[in-house]
Parts: C-alpha cells; structure tokens; sequence
C-alpha cells in the first residue's frame, strides 16, 4: 500500500520545488519506496497502470475535451444544474483558461498513467508486460500530445529522485519517442483479436502508430497541417497489416451496436484496443455514457445533462442505424424486451420518450405535465419550460440491466472501422492507392450501416462519415482540427478569434510544480 500512495502522490510527473524540507520529503519517498522493493510485483504494477486509464477515458476528462469542444456534444447549464462555475459552459464555447478544472484534472490523470505505465519497467517485468506497459504509455503520452502539445515525462533519475523535474518533450521528440517505443515492442505484444482486446495486442499498437502518423503534421503545425507521402503510406501499410491478419471485420448490419454490448468483449467484430471492465473485478465509471444523457424519469433515471447539436444529428439519415434503434441483447431485463415494446434503446434520443415497463409516454418532472420530449432546440444556457427537455441525447453504450454496481461494457478506445476510414483518408492525402480505393473502404462500412454508397470520396464528405461513426468516442476534436475545421463558428459556438485554441493552455498548477514547462503562446 505504501508503494501505491507513492505513485499517485507524484501524479502528472509533479515535483516539489520548494526547498522548504524537500530533502526531508525526498528521503521520506525513498524510504518508502525501498521499504518494499524485494517484493514487488510487476504484475500488479501493471494492473495499476491499466486501471490508470479509467479516469480519463471513460466519458470523463479527455473525453470532455475532444468531444465537449466540438459540434457533436455540449453540456448545456440547466437552469442551476451544470454550471460548476461556467466550466463545461467554457470547454464548449473555446473560452477555457489555465485554470479550469479540466484543464488540470486531465493533465493529472494523463500524467499518472504515463508515470504509473514507466514504474511497471522498473521492477524486472517480463517482455510482455514491459511491452503492455510501454503501450500505454505511448497511449497516454499521444493524448498529453493531442491535448496540450508537450508531454512531461520521468525516466532514469527522475523517477528516483523526485525533487528532479521531469523532462518535457516537445511535439517532434515526444513522436519520435511514441514510435521507437511502439516499434520497439511490437514483436513482444500479443496477438489478441476482438475478444482480448483489453490487453494491450499488436494490433492496438500498429492502429495508434496510425494515428501517430496520420496526425504528425498536424501536431507539429496546427493551423497549417501537413501530410506526408512517406506518413501517409505508412499509414496505408499498418491498416492492411491489421486487415491481413483476418481477426477483424465490419459489424453486419444491425449488429453496430455490438461494439458497445454490456459482452461487447464476446460480440465485437471490430473492437481492437478497449479498456476492461468486469463487475466484482475490476473497471471504469462507464455508467456516465447513460448517467450524462438520461432524465431524471427515465430507466434507470440520469442526471439530464449533456446533449448533441441538430445540425450533427442531421448528418444521418433516418435508415441509418448508427442514428438509433431497437438493440435486444443479453443484459436487458426491462419489459421493452420481454413485451416486446422494442422501443429504441441506444443511439440518438429525440422526441417522445417512453416507459420502458408500461410503454406509456414518459413526463418530464419540472412541470409534470409537459411531455418528455427531447428537442432539437438547445441553448448553452437553458431555462423555462424546455429545461429538462433541450437537446438530443446520444447513447451508444447499451445499459447493463443484469448487474448491479461496475457494468461489464468494455470500454471502446480502438476499432476497426477507424482503421479503414484512416486508410481511406491518408489515400486521399497522397498516399499510394486509387480513389476507387478510398471509396471502396467507406462504402464497405456504409453498407453494413444500412445506408446508400457515396459514388465519389472527398475529405468533406470522409470527414462526415467520421462523424457518423466514431461520434462521442473521443475523435471529434482532434479530427477538426487535422481538417482545418476546429476554429469554425457552430450552434452555440462563434467561430474562434484566436488560433491558441487549437492546443490546451497547460495548467496552471503544473507550470508551478515543474520549471521545464511554458505556457501555450496566447495564455
């Protein structure tokens, strides 16, 4: 237990700077870190470092930050409901500052996990545990990248000696680091197809050396992206990889929400990287995928928060089964199942909702007498008589009615219809292969949703179909940005009159804690 308290007292890579007893504090960690060294294991360092993952990932912090930023998700303040000091209201409009709370909370989060990822390959483990332990780290170390545009990190004597500061690496050295790291282990990572993928496989780390790659201009130069032959084929070359191995394929139609699926780790088709979660194991808060979006009067009751925009949901078309159906599997024990009501249970949640035991027509609370009927109409600030009522509610994660407490969803990090729509696009971008390619690979993942082929790709329209299939996992964000389209006004959100927003100020509790970091320019 000593040893874990040690972890997360130097959560993010902090230091104390302060001379005021450092040396004292400095022998204190020492000594509790040695006191248990001969028997430590780095298995259960491992565990550590995967569970890691969980607080930002989960629809929480980084989530918020690539989809709550973007046209496909606001947390709208509901009359004295979501407010939290105008912070969600912030990350929405693009006014955010060094000091807002997620700023910090996600910069913690991200920088335990790389710090708990590097204390794993301290401790003698085997090739495959350093191999999944320096995954995440490079998972993780991407985000800090994507997010803030500098990844802090310890090694070597700064994971000893905690009054050093940990060194920060700027976008080129941080990507040269993230695909040594990746190449380096590929040979000693599993094999693991759809139904392990909450291990860290080969696979997850080829999907993240494409993502590396397709992003790198965009990472080096934000406002003017670059893409190049040598990125864009490697790209090309990592998805046919993956596609090769035969372990993946497009869900059948009516099956897309099975990547979703309270078993999603037994259904998947296409689930390549995902973080685990079992009840009476271990897991994530996935319950927010429903707790975020569902009234207070529906089942199980949420707390009536966040809501998409009309203009993303009018990117589907009404036969398109991303948008929304009737799922039936396994874990649902409501009546909606077993009388067969088949009212939607998962996707986009507009109109009239209903009673999933009655199948009568539900009532809002506040009035009691106005329909519970979500709307296309939404303000970032809601009050009156749609108060409960503004906004479309998207929710892909299929709620596990047959647990109590951690929900068996595996949560979705990697999948592979986003391997081919990145193949797709980096063809478009100049990489080897015809456009009748391009367009092959997109259509294949159009049939199976259940809506007609495009007879011609371009990026506006690959970036739309991004849109329809990756919404609210946590792409949205950083997609704009690598189509020059971040900065744009939407509903609710004028267009921005500085480009620094294109990259997270870093906090400023960091900067205070560590002399290597320097704000963002424009904070």
């Amino acid at each position: 237990m000593k040893l874990r308290s040690l972890i997360y007292i130097v959560i993010a890579g902090s230091v104390i700077t302060s001379t005021f007893s450092c040396t004292k504090l400095n022998e204190e960690f020492k000594g509790e870190l040695e006191e248990g060294t001969s028997n430590v294991e780095p298995g259960a360092l491992l565990i550590t470092a995967y569970n890691s993952l969980n607080t930002p990932y989960q629809q929480e912090q980084r989530w918020v930050m690539q989809e709550v930023s973007t046209d496909a998700a606001m947390a709208p303040t509901r009359g004295g409901d979501w407010d939290d000091n105008g912070m969600h209201r912030a990350i929405h409009l693009h006014t955010w500052n060094a000091d807002n709370g997620y700023m910090n909370n996600t910069f913690v989060s991200l920088g335990t996990a790389i710090y708990n990822a590097g204390n794993v390959l301290r401790y003698k483990p085997s090739a495959q545990q350093a191999a999944e332990a320096r995954f995440i780290r490079a998972l993780t170390m991407f985000d800090m990248l994507d997010l803030y545009g500098v990844v802090p990190i310890r090694e070597g004597a700064s994971l000893e000696d905690f009054r050093i500061a940990p060194e920060v690496l700027q976008p080129q050295a941080a990507i040269d680091y993230m695909v040594k790291d990746l190449t380096e282990i590929m040979n000693s990572l599993p094999e693991n197809g759809p139904t392990e993928a909450y291990v860290a496989n080969r696979n997850a780390a080829k999907v993240l050396l494409m993502k590396i790659h397709l992003n790198r201009g965009a990472f080096l130069n934000r406002q003017a992206p670059t893409f190049a032959a040598e990125d864009m084929n490697r790209v090309i070359a990592l998805a046919k990889e993956i596609t090769a191995t035969g372990a993946y394929s497009v869900s059948a139609k009516g099956k897309y929400f099975d990547n979703f699926a309270p078993n999603n780790d037994v259904k998947s088709t296409e689930n390549i990287y995902t973080l685990f979660n079992k009840n009476g194991e271990r897991g994530g808060n996935v319950d927010r995928t429903w707790n975020t979006i569902a009234h207070y009067n529906m089942r199980p009751g949420g707390w009536n928060g966040w809501c998409t925009l009309s203009d993303y949901y009018d990117k589907f078309t009404d036969v398109d089964e991303r948008r929304g159906i009737y799922y039936e599997y396994d874990a649902d024990t409501t009546s909606n199942k077993s009388k067969k009501y088949h009212r939607q249970n998962v996707g986009f949640f507009a109109g009239q909702q209903y009673n999933w035991t009655t199948n009568q027509p539900l009532m809002a609370r506040n009035p009691a007498n106005a329909p519970l009927s979500f709307t296309r109409e939404v303000t970032i600030r809601t009050s009156g008589a749609t108060l409960e009522t503004a906004g479309i509610r998207p929710m892909k994660y299929a709620f596990d009615y047959g647990v109590t407490g951690q929900r068996n969803n595996d949560w979705v990090v990697y999948r592979y219809s986003d391997v081919l729509l990145m193949q797709a696009e980096a063809i478009l971008r100049g990489g080897t292969g015809a456009a009748s390619d391009a367009l092959d690979l997109v259509n294949d993942i159009r049939t199976n949703r259940g809506v007609t082929v495009f007879t011609t790709l371009t990026l506006d329209n690959l970036l739309d179909e991004r849109a329809r299939e990756l919404y609210w996992e946590g792409w949205r964000r950083q997609d704009l940005i690598r189509f020059g389209k971040f900065l744009l006004a939407w509903q609710e959100k004028a267009a921005d009159p500085d480009p620094k927003t294109l990259v997270y100020p870093i906090p400023s509790q960091q900067i205070a804690v560590n002399p290597n970091l320097v704000q963002n320019p424009g904070y």
